[in-house]
């Protein structure tokens, strides 16, 4: 698909490797040893894609002191402190206490399993970082510190398999407090579920939400030029298959819509929008509200998740899938196909065509239901396999929270109303999954991903300190 992403900052992980110093006197091939393998720890974190901090190898807590000092300025999103051997909570709690960032600790030894007949004082040693695992939570706890570890060896994929939900959770918790998150236009009169305090998203994420009107976008769509709209109607030709029910004038709107949008999120900095105006009578704004969906699926598919009906919560939903690799596409039900055991949800509006089952389609539309105006719209199916619901809970007490929910998405009758519909198997009736799902406080829209996600939204849950609702 010819659509470049928005190139993200890079995760950056600061690591410290550890030891007992009073070891290395009475065993002198120990501390080598150890220092290989933090050598090899270094380089897997390299190749999870982060941008390492190695602030190198500690014995006491004076060197403990010094390396949180490199890591406190060095503003990582993410510390991971590997202990080869035993040590003492002194040298790592400085690290986690000045660092402003998560913690996690990791107990890697060398192989599967020590060789009992051969190994002597020395060699046993390299395989006892779990001996003050037990310590550092201990002390952690009671400096109010989160805990959280990962144990395994050197060379294991269910243990590395866990870092890396740690690290792409410290990039999406990252994302949240740098991002600056677009908000156009005006409440979907009478969503009520949609509506978000604004105060919270900095207050419970971090970030800036950034209050735009649509007419800043309609200055930008003014000095749109004709050639512009000519390639970027070129690549929609490319990107989408066209019914043939789409209008060439209502083609060209989109196409320079799009165009707008593209500058608006360019010079107000955003990660992500959400969007909505009702607008009259086929005014201006009626028509920029009714041209947003090409630009905002493009924009989604580049990584700028962009959602209708001023869903605030739900674009910071597709913006989190899309830091985790699950694309995130705007989502609510639809219908239930209780003679397949499917939940069928989609949405009229924006998708993310980068995780589509086939070419997405662009259909004209006479009417979009519910809402005014006319113009082309994106009908897809979320490519098959695995998929995670996901979505945010505005709390009673101002807190946020996460609901998730694993499917399947399956291969069925599908209508064709210019609308992003997916059949999903959530393995069991969809009457009582969709009563489930609605207890759990969701609004009526969410992101639907790829993959099975909620190990690692689990993990970012844990570092944001949301509650994780399990469907």
């Amino acid at each position: 698909m010819p659509l470049e992403r928005t190139t993200a900052p890079r995760t950056k992980v600061g690591l410290v490797a550890g030891g007992l110093g009073a070891y290395w006197p009475q065993f002198p091939d120990l501390l080598p040893q150890l220092k290989r393998s933090s050598a090899r720890v270094s380089e897997r974190m390299g190749e999870l894609g982060c941008e390492v901090v190695d602030v190198g190898f500690i014995s006491d807590a004076q060197e403990g002191a010094v390396a949180a000092e490199r890591l406190r300025e060095a503003g990582c999103d993410l510390i991971v402190g590997f202990l080869t051997t035993y040590m003492t909570a002194t040298m790592l709690l400085p690290i986690a206490q000045r660092s402003g960032a998560p913690v996690l600790l990791i107990n890697l030894q060398p192989t599967e399993s020590m060789d009992h007949d051969t190994f002597d004082t020395g060699q046993w040693l390299a395989y006892c970082g779990a001996c003050p695992l037990p310590e550092m939570a201990n002390t952690f706890m009671r400096a109010g510190i989160p805990f959280r570890s990962v144990s395994g060896y050197l060379e294991d994929p269910r243990a590395w398999e866990r870092i890396e939900r740690w690290v792409k959770a410290a990039g999406v918790r990252a994302a949240l407090r740098k991002g600056r998150h677009g908000l156009m236009g005006h409440l979907y009169p009478g969503m009520l579920d949609v509506s978000t305090d604004l105060t919270l998203v900095p207050v419970n994420f971090g970030g800036h939400v950034e209050v735009l009107e649509f007419d800043d976008l309609r200055v930008r769509v003014e000095k749109v030029g004709e050639a512009e709209v000519k390639e970027r109607i070129g690549l929609a030709r490319e990107v989408f298959e066209l019914a043939d029910t789409v209008v060439p004038e209502d083609f060209e709107w989109a196409a320079r819509v799009s165009l707008g949008l593209d500058r608006l999120v360019e010079d107000f900095d955003l990660d992500s929008l959400a969007y909505y105006h009702r607008g009259l009578d086929g005014e201006i704004h009626e028509r920029l509200g009714a041209g947003m969906i090409l630009g905002a699926s493009l924009l989604t598919a580049r990584g700028v998740p962009a959602a209708g009906e001023y869903e605030l919560r739900t674009s910071l939903a597709m913006l989190i899938m899309d830091r985790l690799g699950a694309g995130g596409s705007f989502t609510e039900l639809q219908a239930l196909d209780f003679l397949r055991g499917h939940v069928e949800m989609g949405h009229d509006g924006p998708a993310h065509l980068a995780i589509s089952a086939r070419r997405p389609l662009l259909r004209g539309l006479g009417v979009f239901h519910g809402k005014r105006g006319w113009g082309v719209s994106v009908e897809f199916d979320v490519a098959h396999g695995p998929v995670t619901a996901f979505g945010l809970i505005q709390r009673r007490d101002g807190r946020f929270a996460f609901v998730a929910s694993e499917g399947v998405t399956v291969d069925g009758p599908h209508l064709k109303i210019g609308n992003t519909t997916s059949r999903v198997d959530f393995g069991r009736d969809p009457g009582e999954w969709t009563d489930a799902w609605s207890a759990s406080g969701i609004s009526h829209h969410w992101a639907l991903g790829t993959g099975h996600r909620i190990g690692e939204l689990k993990a970012l849950a844990d570092l944001l300190d949301v509650e994780l609702v399990e469907i």
